[in-house]
């Protein structure tokens, strides 16, 4: 699957990936918004995406202003297949639960997987399939990381308060319990960072999703995949929890899979391995 990722991602058309997809109004999923769900802007969806520039998932058209990636993408379905207007606001990854939970967006769409913890406060309509990546720079030493003890004394780069971290702090506890030198953590905020970071030497691995590793490799060739992450996820969209947006979400996602729509956008940036066949409300998260 990596190797097909790879080979996708160095088909991708920026240019052509600027013009946004056709996108059919459907009543099914309009007719489940909740009648007394107050949007943060009437007639309009108010949409988190990332702020940071991580392909395929999120980046910068050439104009410098507009977002593009596979999630506005998403959003944009999302938007149109309710008949509501779109309002994208860039949000760090730290912003997103606040600004749900206070009402800022409607919706959340910053690749977040469904875990057990996030369902006490979220609702989630699975939209994609959650893969994680190892990355190394492409004259790393490193030939493959499966375990724990792969990662032994390495230095890591992953995101504060994601799953990676989690994982990564797990896989310490195991190194440390085995008498092995635990890996260093290495938060870094921006994707220029990590880059830099991993070319310099200053970190060795760079964990993160699947599709921004496989991204990366095949658009500069500096680095290259050395293995998955060891748990399987969903992301989702992701809202406050009992508004009962979530369910029109859902219809929408189910009926943009029916019609093709959804498969158009995961292909043109690459994802197409990473797609659902129908969308799940609330499926079983992850657990720690």
């Amino acid at each position: 699957m990596t190797h097909g990722g790879i080979q996708s991602h160095a088909a991708i058309d920026l240019q052509a990936n600027e013009q946004p997809l056709p996108v059919t109004v459907d009543k099914q999923a309009v007719a489940k918004i909740p009648a007394n769900y107050k949007f943060v802007e009437p007639g309009t969806l108010t949409v988190a995406i990332s702020a940071l520039n991580s392909p395929p998932l999120a980046l910068l058209a050439s104009d410098n202003r507009t977002r593009i990636g596979s999630d506005p993408d998403i959003a944009r379905l999302l938007a149109g297949s309710l008949g509501l207007k779109l309002k994208l606001v860039p949000t760090a990854w730290e912003d997103w639960p606040l600004g749900i939970t206070s009402g800022r967006y409607d919706v959340a769409l910053v690749n977040i997987a469904v875990t057990e913890q996030r369902k006490e406060k979220f609702d989630f309509a699975t939209y994609r399939v959650d893969n994680l990546a190892f990355s190394v720079k492409s004259t790393s030493e490193v030939q493959s990381i499966k375990n724990a003890a792969d990662l032994s004394g390495k230095k890591v780069i992953v995101g504060s308060g994601t799953n990676q971290e989690r994982i990564l702090l797990g896989w310490n506890e195991e190194n440390k319990s085995a008498g092995r030198e635990p890996a260093l953590p290495v938060y870094l905020t921006d994707d220029a960072s990590g880059n830099l970071y991993i070319q310099s030497g200053r970190a060795d691995v760079f964990f993160g999703p699947q599709s921004v590793s496989a991204y990366k490799a095949a658009l500069t060739g500096k680095t290259r995949v050395v293995g998955l992450g060891p748990k399987k996820a969903y992301v989702a969209t992701t809202t406050k929890k009992g508004n009962g947006l979530v369910y029109a979400l859902q219809a929408a996602l189910d009926g943009a899979i029916q019609r093709g729509e959804y498969q158009k956008v995961l292909a043109r940036w690459g994802e197409q391995g990473e797609a659902v066949t129908q969308s799940e409300v609330n499926p079983p998260g992850i657990t720690y």
